[in-house]
């Protein structure tokens, strides 16, 4: 799956999920745009690419921030020409409460940033790839864009609708040689989300118990998901909404 002389974006990649995918199209000979609020941990990631060999750059940006996205996108194309592929993996996970206790604000920042952000991404990402004749995108989903959870009524309608959006665009763009799919995690170590919740024996147990495997999915098992569904092994694939969830969505 070489990517030789293509180019990629990956939001949210200064940790988890977003890194392991920064990484991987960087092994696969893409040169790598990174994009995060942590601007500490992007540079490093960034610089860790460069020092195995890779191409990267670190581009600062919210991305509940049209003009941010479109900064990105820009950014890309200034310093490598072009732009292929896309992950737009940047998310939150919320808080916690039921819908009618949900605060106003919590609801507008996990929209804004979860939903509006991957529109926005999108809205200058396709342009650059039509630019080159087509590319492909790679959303990241939840498996909480297909079933509900209690107590995270906004993370939830958000991942509903990066999942439509991405059928959406999917059939805007088919005919154009863009392919646009989603990935729909379950929960993943070693995350920002997850992080906290691992630390208690009782709720890592918990977790685990979720998913048919008993265990919680790395990053890496992600990321293999999405590098696939952006090269050509993946050709005929549009407007999928793929589970990496050890067979939550199964029971």
């Amino acid at each position: 799956m070489s990517f030789s002389g293509k180019v990629a974006i990956v939001t949210g990649a200064s940790s988890g999920i977003g890194k392991c995918v920064a990484e991987l199209y960087a092994k696969e000979g893409a040169a790598v745009i990174l994009s995060d609020i942590n601007e500490a941990s992007g540079e490093k990631t960034a610089e860790q690419i460069r020092l195995a060999g890779g191409k990267a750059c670190f581009i600062p940006a919210d991305l509940s921030e049209s003009s941010a996205c479109r900064r990105m996108v820009e950014a890309a194309l200034e310093k490598f020409g072009r732009l292929d592929y896309a992950c737009n993996n940047a998310g939150i996970g919320g808080e916690n409460n039921p819908t009618a206790d949900y605060s106003l604000e919590g609801w507008q920042q996990i929209i804004a940033i979860n939903l509006s952000g991957v529109f926005y991404c999108m809205k200058y990402e396709i342009p650059a790839m039509l630019q080159t004749g087509g590319g492909a995108i790679v959303n990241m989903a939840s498996v909480l864009g297909q079933v509900g959870i209690a107590g995270a009524p906004g993370y939830v309608a958000a991942k509903h609708g990066v999942v439509g959006l991405t059928k959406n665009a999917a059939i805007e763009y088919a005919a154009h040689n863009i392919r646009i799919n989603a990935v729909a995690p379950a929960f993943i170590s070693s995350t920002r989300m997850t992080d906290k919740l691992e630390g208690n024996p009782k709720v890592q147990n918990f977790l685990s118990s979720l998913h048919p495997m008993k265990r919680l999915g790395k990053p890496e098992e992600v990321a293999g998901l999405v590098i696939w569904l952006s090269s050509e092994k993946a050709s005929f694939v549009t407007g999928a909404c793929l589970p990496v969830d050890g067979g939550y969505l199964a029971r």
